[in-house]
């Protein structure tokens, strides 16, 4: 992925930031350095904190990546998928109701959410919600489209 251009957050951008991913996740990002990066060749923006990329926008909305979810374990729109739905979903195969094991009761049609598997709860993949959380856990069905996963560009990418 080529860098289009990088600058760093105005200390408000951070604010505003630092508090939709309290309001969604309920983490808090503590880093010095904010850097907002574009890419040329695609719609991926991403926000470095301390030079990882923990943040990237999904249809204009901030969210966590895999990397920063790992780093900052997430309480909510929180998705867990059993041992055998890992190789699908690190490989960016949507969400189907067998894999799942729980969802959080947060989680509404449309919110992104974090995938993590169950054994050590790492996180896996970052998708959109097609059914509320309370939904999720059942026989049949995609229930999450996959924005990205373990491997892909983005997951790559070493601000």
């Amino acid at each position: 992925m080529q860098v289009k251009s990088r600058h760093h957050l105005r200390s408000d951008a951070v604010s505003d930031l630092e508090a939709t991913l309290e309001e969604q996740l309920g983490v808090s990002p503590d880093g010095d350095a904010y850097e907002r990066v574009e890419f040329e060749n695609t719609d991926w923006e991403v926000i470095l904190i301390d030079g990882e990329p923990q943040v990237a926008y999904f249809d204009e909305e901030p969210f966590l990546t895999v990397r920063g979810a790992n780093a900052h374990e997430p309480e909510r729109r929180l998705v867990t998928v059993d041992a055998g739905a890992i190789s699908f979903v690190s490989d960016g195969a949507d969400v189907m109701r067998p894999g799942i094991t729980t969802a959080t009761d947060d989680i509404s049609p449309d919110d992104l959410v974090v995938i993590a598997e169950e054994t050590h709860g790492k996180v896996l993949a970052v998708g959109r919600a097609r059914v509320e959380g309370t939904e999720m856990v059942g026989d049949e069905g995609k229930v999450v489209e996959s924005l990205h996963h373990v491997g892909d560009d983005l997951y790559e990418f070493a601000g």
